[in-house]
């Protein structure tokens, strides 16, 4: 079974859909992130990594209706951790 691929910053499952992938500083495709984290080589806002999971929980919970908003959240604070952009 193949690997989901999913943005580095965000966890939106982004595959091999090179239109989906952010962009390095000369203009090149960055498969680790998605257009909406990662542009021209810098992310694309400054946000800790408890205001990503909570911005991201809002969407996980509008697009799974059997997924709570804190439930969401629940799996995004194990998962972030070992995001790349999160890593410590």
């Amino acid at each position: 079974m193949e690997e989901t691929i999913i943005c580095q910053s965000c966890a939106m499952p982004i595959g091999k859909n090179e239109e989906l992938y952010g962009t390095n500083a000369n203009g090149s495709k960055n498969p680790d992130y998605c257009i909406y984290c990662f542009k021209d080589g810098n992310f694309t806002s400054d946000i800790s990594m408890d205001e990503m999971i909570d911005f991201c929980a809002k969407y996980m919970a509008k697009d799974d209706e059997a997924l709570s908003e804190e439930s969401a959240k629940e799996l995004l604070r194990g998962l972030f951790p070992k995001l790349k952009r999160w890593a410590k």
